[in-house]
């Protein structure tokens, strides 16, 4: 009995073989099994199993130039100004019309993809690396730079992912001035150009170490973490594509009897003003390079919560005085229109100064949005123009700088 059910078995086993689909799936998945057993022996032979130690042979401790506490601090901010990538795509995702939400979300991945690599091939070279005064030219790849970044004591490669978030924060905001009348490739090109060339360029003027704009006399440019080189860079971009591209399909303006078109999901839009305000403590107090700077992150975090808390406040309430209305879009506007502004300043400003700052960044925006309005402007509500008027209002672009070797403060 046992011995005809063992040939049964095998007379169907010989069957089944003789079926090409049969053994196309049987080898692919023979294939599939020896791939994952060959992985499985290789990471075991790598990390499990153990080696003959010696005395002398005990990990070396890291150079002494390396600050491990600045370089965790560093990385930590740079993964929270990363996370405003998410931020972006829920505030414009949310004001924009439902159709055009799968187009900003895949042109907001594929631009974090593009500035990766463009940052790595040459644009950290053309931003902070020497040359002229008005681009970089060492550095490319980043061969032949110094294992740390200036005297902060942050590894290269640390401060390179820090100022990557930055370079993708700038060309994510131009993206929000364009959504719905710029197709895909269009996304790819302006990706390339901004983070590979107009980013680092503009940015070596200011923040590298023979920048023409840096080292003016008798007093040079200084913005601490941004409001020049990253804010008013992406809203001119914003600006120039919302006027080469026109205004969105079906769009009518106040001045035509229209009013603006109304977001598809507030609540993702003001859930992603809030995750860029979270992220902006990353940008400002992360700009420092150091957690051993106590007091001045104390500072720069205060002044950061307390501009983007009136500027928030003023927009509500003057909306509600100009329309009697509790306008959230506005609110959330206010409040990123103070962050935006806080941001040069924020090292140096008192509490005071923030408070005001604030106040004059909240009217400024809604006074932006009622001049788009009446003009004819493209942009969606809460995609751009934050950047293009809150920056007007930083108090004189000033900065403090890191000058030695390739490379100057953080953003």
């Amino acid at each position: 009995m046992f011995g005809e059910r063992i040939t049964g078995t095998y007379g169907l086993f010989l069957e089944r073989l003789r079926d090409a689909d049969v053994r196309k799936k049987a080898g692919s998945l023979l294939l599939g099994k020896m791939i994952g057993l060959a992985i499985v022996l290789f990471l075991a032979s790598k990390w499990y199993l153990p080696t003959q130690a010696y005395a002398d042979t005990a990990p070396a401790l890291p150079p002494p130039h390396i600050n491990a506490i600045n370089t965790v601090w560093t990385l930590v901010a740079a993964y929270l100004v990363f996370c405003m990538q998410v931020g972006f795509v829920m505030l414009e995702s949310g004001f924009a019309r439902s159709r055009e939400t799968v187009n900003i979300l895949v042109e907001g991945i594929a631009d974090t993809c593009i500035c990766g690599i463009t940052f790595w091939l040459w644009g950290f070279a053309f931003m902070f690396c020497p040359g002229t005064p008005w681009i970089g030219t060492t550095g490319f790849m980043l061969h032949g730079l110094p294992a740390t970044y200036g005297t902060t004591g942050v590894p290269l490669l640390a401060y390179w992912v820090f100022q990557y978030a930055f370079a993708d924060t700038c060309s994510t905001v131009t993206s929000g001035a364009m959504i719905g009348r710029c197709d895909f490739i269009g996304d790819l090109l302006y990706s390339v150009g901004v983070t590979g060339f107009i980013y680092p360029i503009i940015g070596h003027w200011a923040w590298g170490p023979d920048g023409w704009l840096a080292n003016m006399t008798p007093i040079p440019f200084h913005d601490f973490a941004g409001s020049t080189v990253v804010h008013t860079i992406g809203g001119t971009i914003s600006l120039a594509g919302a006027i080469v591209l026109g205004p969105r399909l079906g769009r009518v303006f106040k001045r035509d009897g229209g009013q603006p078109m109304k977001p598809h999901d507030l609540i993702i839009g003001a859930t992603g003003g809030l995750i860029l305000w979270f992220g902006w403590y990353g940008f400002n107090p992360g700009s420092t390079l150091s957690a051993l700077d106590s007091q001045g992150i104390g500072r720069v975090s205060f002044n950061t919560t307390l501009a983007a808390c009136s500027a928030g406040l003023t927009a509500l309430f003057y909306s509600y005085f100009k329309g009697q209305k509790w306008d959230l879009a506005l609110t959330v506007n206010g409040f990123l229109a103070g962050l935006v502004a806080i941001t040069c300043p924020c090292y140096w400003v008192d509490p005071e100064g923030a408070f005001l700052l604030g106040i004059g960044a909240g009217i400024v925006v809604v006074w932006g949005i009622d001049l788009s309005l009446a003009s004819g402007a493209r942009f969606p509500w809460g995609c751009s123009r934050p950047a293009n008027t809150a920056r007007l209002l930083r108090w004189g672009p000033t900065r403090a700088r890191w000058s030695p070797g390739c490379s100057t403060a953080a953003d």
